[in-house]
């Protein structure tokens, strides 16, 4: 059958429609393909090269170096040294089980430490190192660094970490670091990234931690270049952080060593303020402990002691410590007596032993009574009595508002952990904490600083420098940040009659210098540096009417935890204050014997900058003092500016 010429001519006219379609097709994929090509090639090539940089170049942190902390004089009290340590970086490692096998035969490493970095390594960012070892010797660098073709990944690194040369001296000033933790990042709201890399030293307590923000200082950042194995072939950028600020104290070291040696293995603390502007001269807490050995982590074997020790020498005793001030409070409420016109500093009161209130007898510590007494005399000779009498009068409200005044009660704002606020209690108080009305027998407790009433040593030094300056002395420990100077806590004058403070200090006076005064035995007899106190004793059990009958037990023959607690608050020169004080003796008995000698010896060395003369003292304790001034110079040897050169390099 034969086609016509018609047919043919309309199969042509499909086919040729067919082509034009299909290389119209062909036209418009390779125009498109050419269209994508010049965008991916020429539109986006920056974009593209990023990509490629960013896959060949990793950007890690830098480590700021931490702020160094220094005594008023210069003397370093916290220190940076150079460490150090084999890092692991996940990313560009590989396999890191083989890795840290290959590495294992290489160094020493045991299973713990292999078990801990692969669960750092686990929960980090892949592009952040891990320490694997640290604070290793030169010999450990030389053989990782020799065997690096075969452990990518691996490198050595020269870190900085923490050391305090004043060891256990500043453990309760300056505290210490250690590495972060979660639950530090917890209590943060947006941590700062530098603190996710492991082991990175953070403030634990006190300045360290209190002034974190001020010694961390800024990360910097490098760029590395990395081969397809995740090798470091070279360094290409690197921007520095910033260091962190340096911060000087006021605690003098000298004097830091000399209270912590003079106090030895008791439990106790001394405070040391500076009446003309409220520095710290020292904070002292004993026993204490060697920071150092927390850098690293501490061991079970070192901890354990410290942390069952019935003494507490984790403890900061001079701000964390609260106790019943005993008759270191019985200044607070003569003046809120006598500031109110209740009564005359002349007026006596007479004390058979005892004061009946309420239907209940209220014992004075001189079991016969100390007869007619006025204000010199009842502070003179500690009669309780007198101050029983006066609290009645004058009223809880009066008592804790005037112990307000003098910094009782009050939580004093210092770069310190767990700053006790101490207790002045008030009606209010006792119905909103103890769901009771206050009572008559209360007040009474309250005047010789026993019953509610609780004060650390920290605040009895303040009252001290209130009582020796008549202003509102507020207690300094930082003296300069980066050498800008700090303000000071000289205080406005606080507004009390001048007069009544006059009658105060001679009564303190009197305390220590007269024959009858209960710390007449710690006088100082040099004219220049004679000091005014006041003792204290503080229960810590209740005597019962049967033991009181057959006569109260001494504190030699009680257990150390029911032992009383022996205080003295002091201020000296007498005649120009400079320095004033409180030492506290856990369960020390009482504080004539037990808390008063070490306050003279503290404050003379205080005055005299270094060992006091051998006059300062009574003839009949020269002998004494000599040995003990021999013994604690072995103990104790002076720093000076050139042994803090020598820390600092």
């Amino acid at each position: 059958m034969r086609r016509s010429r018609a047919d043919n001519d309309a199969n042509h006219t499909r086919l040729t429609r067919r082509a034009a379609l299909l290389g119209g097709a062909q036209l418009l994929f390779m125009g498109g393909l050419a269209a994508r090509m010049r965008y991916l090639q020429v539109d986006q090539a920056d974009q593209f090269r990023l990509l490629a940089e960013e896959n060949r170049i990793n950007i890690r942190l830098i480590p700021p170096s931490r702020g160094e902390i220094f005594d008023r004089n210069g003397v370093q009290l916290a220190d940076n040294v150079p460490s150090y340590r084999i890092v692991i970086v996940r990313e560009d490692a590989g396999d890191v089980a083989a890795v840290m096998e290959r590495l294992a035969q290489v160094i020493e490493i045991d299973d713990e430490t292999r078990e801990r970095a692969m669960t750092e390594m686990a929960r980090s960012a892949p592009f952040l190192p891990v320490t694997i070892v640290d604070d290793v010797s030169w010999e450990v660098v030389s053989k990782v660094s020799v065997n690096a073709p075969a452990l990518p990944g691996v490198t050595p690194e020269v870190g900085l970490t923490r050391v305090y040369p004043r060891g256990a001296d500043f453990a309760h000033v300056v505290g210490r670091v250690g590495r972060v933790s979660q639950a530090d990042l917890d209590a943060l709201e947006n941590p700062d990234q530098v603190l996710r890399i492991p082991r990175f030293q953070i403030g634990k307590i006190n300045v360290e931690a209190r002034a974190e923000n001020l010694l961390r200082g800024a990360a910097g950042t490098k760029h590395v270049e990395v081969n397809a194995t995740g090798r470091v072939m070279r360094e290409l950028e690197r921007r520095e952080g910033q260091a962190g600020a340096d911060l000087q104290l006021t605690v003098d070291a000298n004097l830091q060593r000399y209270v912590q040696a003079r106090l030895g293995e008791e439990s106790a603390a001394v405070v040391i303020i500076d009446c003309e502007n409220g520095d710290l001269a020292a904070l002292a807490s004993s026993p204490s402990y060697d920071p150092n050995l927390f850098i690293g982590g501490i061991s079970s074997a070192d901890y354990n002691p410290l942390l069952n020790s019935k003494y507490r020498p984790l403890v900061n005793k001079p701000v964390q410590g609260t106790y019943p001030p005993g008759s270191t409070f019985k200044m607070i409420v003569a003046l809120a007596a006598i500031e109110e016109g209740i009564v005359a500093p002349d007026e006596t009161v007479y004390c058979p032993g005892h004061l009946e209130v309420a239907g209940r007898r209220f014992h004075c510590w001189k079991r016969a009574g100390h007869g007619w007494v006025d204000l010199q005399d009842s502070l003179k000779q500690s009669c309780d009595v007198y101050y029983y009498d006066l609290a009645v009068k004058v009223g809880i409200e009066k008592i804790t508002a005037m112990a307000n005044r003098f910094g009782l009660g009050i939580k004093h704002d210092l770069a310190l952990s767990s700053v006790a606020g101490g207790l002045a209690p008030t009606k209010q108080w006792k119905r909103s904490a103890r769901g009771e009305d206050w009572v008559v027998g209360d007040t009474v407790n309250a005047s010789i600083g026993q019953g509610f009433t609780l004060s650390s040593p920290l605040q009895l030094a303040v009252m001290s420098a209130r009582i020796a300056t008549g202003r509102a002395v507020t207690p300094r420990l930082i003296k300069s940040i980066d050498g800008v100077e700090q303000p000071s806590g000289a205080g406005e004058p606080m507004g009390l009659n001048e007069n009544n403070l006059r009658q105060l200090r001679k009564a303190m006076y009197d305390v220590v210098n007269d024959r009858r005064g209960t710390g007449y035995r710690s006088r100082i007899i040099d004219d220049t540096m004679r000091m005014a106190g006041k003792t204290g004793t503080s229960q810590v059990r209740n005597i019962t009417a049967a033991e009181r009958a057959r006569g109260v037990t001494s504190n030699a023959d009680l257990p150390w935890e029911r032992r009383d607690h022996a205080l003295f608050v002091c201020f000296a020169p007498y005649d120009k204050p400079k320095y004033a004080a409180c030492v506290l003796v856990e369960h020390g008995g009482g504080g004539s014997t037990a808390a008063a000698p070490i306050a003279r010896d503290v404050m003379l060395q205080a005055m005299a900058g270094g060992e006091p003369p051998l006059e300062a003292y009574p003839k009949s304790d020269r002998g004494r003092i000599a040995t003990q001034q021999e013994e604690l110079r072995d103990t104790a040897p002076e720093t000076s500016a050139s042994v803090a050169g020598d820390d600092q390099a």
